[in-house]
C-alpha cells in the first residue's frame, strides 16, 4: 500500500492539494463516497465533549459513553428505547447545522458532473443544499421510520414524532401512547438504519440506487473516484468498489482523503492521489 499517513500539517499536503483540484476540475465525471469522517470533520462526533453535552444522564443512568454504544443498549423498555433514540435522532438529524465542510465540498463539486455515494445517515449532504438526485444514501436516513419486521418496504417521515418525543420526554422514558407503531401490521417501528437484513429499502432507495448505477454506466471516461472520510467499518460500499472500479477503468483517477490513514494498492498506485490530513481544513483549501 501506498499513502500519505494522517497529518494535520496542511502546508505538507499544499501541492497534494492543488494536484487534486486539478483532478477535479480536469475530470468528466467526479463520483465521491463520503463517509463518516466527513462528518466528524464538521464537529459531528458520537463521543467525547459532545456526548457529554448532550447525553450525560444517559450515560449516567446506563453507563455507556459514547452515542453509537447507546443505540444497541438493551433497554428494558420502549419507552426508555425511544426516550434516547428521539433524542438521538433529533441532535443529530433535526438540530445539527449544515456543518461547514459539506458546505466546502458543495462549492467544489459546484458546475460539475458528480454524484454522491455515502454511508453517512445524518442528512447533511441536503441539509447543505445538495440535489438529492445526486445522492445515494445506502445505510438509511434518521429521519425515517420503518416496520421492525419488516412487513413492508415503506419507509415514514419521523420528523414531527420525533419532535413529540422529545418534548414529552420524563423520567428517562416517553409516554407509552407516543410509541410509533407500523400504520400497516401494527409492531414497533424503528428507525430506518441499516444493521440487519430487517432494514427497509424502500422506493426512493431504489431511485437513487438506479440513478447511481446509471451514472456509472454513462461516465465511464475520465472519471474521479473521490473517497472522502472512509474508514474501514464497511469497506465493501465504497473503499473496495472504487478501487476496483479504478483498477478496471484506465481512464479513471482515485483520490483518497483521510485523517487516519489515505492509502491506495500498489494496482492503482500510480493513478492514485491520498492526502492525509484533517478533512476540513482540505475541503476549505480546496474551496479556496
Amino acid at each position: 500500500m501506498k499513502g500519505n499517513f494522517g497529518t494535520s500539517r496542511i502546508e505538507e499536503n499544499e501541492g497534494k492539494i492543488c494536484r487534486l483540484k486539478e483532478l477535479i476540475d480536469g475530470a468528466d465525471a467526479v463520483v465521491v463516497g463520503a463517509g463518516a469522517g466527513l462528518s466528524a470533520a464538521a464537529g459531528f462526533t458520537y463521543s467525547g465533549e459532545r456526548f457529554e453535552k448532550y447525553f450525560a444522564d444517559f450515560e449516567k443512568k446506563y453507563g455507556f459513553h459514547d452515542m453509537y454504544a447507546g443505540g444497541f443498549y438493551p433497554f428494558e423498555s420502549p419507552e426508555e428505547y425511544w426516550a434516547y433514540w428521539s433524542r438521538y435522532i433529533f441532535i443529530n438529524r433535526y438540530a445539527a447545522p449544515a456543518g461547514k465542510p459539506y458546505e466546502d465540498l458543495l462549492a467544489v463539486l459546484e458546475g460539475k458532473n458528480y454524484f454522491v455515494l455515502t454511508t453517512n445517515v445524518d442528512h447533511r449532504f441536503q441539509a447543505a443544499g445538495f440535489d438529492k438526485t445526486r445522492l445515494f444514501y445506502t445505510q438509511g436516513d434518521y429521519g425515517l421510520f420503518q416496520c421492525s419486521v419488516p412487513c413492508t418496504q415503506k419507509t415514514y417521515d419521523n420528523e414531527a414524532a420525533v419532535r413529540e418525543m422529545v418534548a414529552a420526554r420524563k423520567d428517562m422514558k416517553i409516554p407509552s401512547s407516543l410509541l410509533p407503531r407500523c400504520p400497516i401490521c401494527g409492531a414497533p417501528m424503528v428507525p430506518n438504519l441499516r444493521a440487519d437484513d430487517t432494514f427497509a429499502e424502500d422506493e426512493g432507495w431504489h431511485a437513487a440506487c438506479g440513478r447511481y448505477s446509471a451514472f456509472l454506466a454513462e461516465n465511464r471516461k475520465n472519471v474521479l473516484f473521490w473517497e472522502i472520510g472512509v474508514g474501514m467499518n464497511t469497506p465493501s460500499i465504497i473503499k473496495y468498489p472504487f478501487r476496483r472500479m479504478t483498477y478496471a477503468n484506465e481512464s479513471a483517477r482515485y483520490a483518497c482523503v483521510n485523517l487516519y490513514a489515505a492509502v491506495a494498492p500498489e494496482e492503482i498506485a500510480r493513478r492514485s492521489l491520498c492526502i492525509g490530513g484533517d478533512v476540513a481544513e482540505v475541503l476549505q483549501k480546496l474551496r479556496g
